[in-house]
């Protein structure tokens, strides 16, 4: 809400695209018309139009549709709105388990490099250093939402 906020007290809200970088939130983010006032005291409502999140490196195809779903969600379709209260909890699972939340996000690139391994994008999990991979736990999680 602090970049909301500033973003319309900058006069410039017009100009500035608001992207979502909530993984616990990215859905209702989405959907949201964020109220603010801009420098003149006139209501003002902003959306996200976007995401700066891990998961869209590594299910592409799956954000977009998201991403459109929440555009028709917005402009009162039904079914894509029921898509995404469907989504909604799995994807923030998904996030906890592919960055590794429970274990303070030491995994998260280790997650990353392990779902673009099982899609056959990357050979191994590679990493600078030696000590990174994944968190104790962390393939079993991911196993589970990969399932799921």
């Amino acid at each position: 809400m602090d970049v909301v906020h500033g973003v319309a007290a900058s006069g410039r809200a017009g100009e500035v695209a608001l992207y979502t970088g909530n993984d616990d939130h990215i859905v209702m983010d989405l959907l949201t018309d964020f109220p603010a006032v801009d420098p003149n005291g006139a209501p003002l409502h902003q959306q996200m139009v976007g995401g700066l999140l891990r998961q869209w490196a590594v299910w592409a195809r799956n954000a977009v549709q998201l991403l459109d779903d929440a555009r028709l969600a917005r402009s009162g379709d039904n079914q894509a709105l029921r898509r995404l209260v469907e989504i909604n909890p799995r994807l923030t699972d998904a996030n906890a388990a592919l960055f590794d939340s429970v274990n303070h996000f030491r995994g998260s690139v280790a997650g990353v490099h392990e779902v673009l391994r099982r899609q056959g994008l990357l050979a191994d999990g590679w990493f600078l250093d030696e000590n990174e991979g994944l968190s104790p736990g962390q393939a079993a999680e991911i196993d589970r939402i990969w399932q799921a």
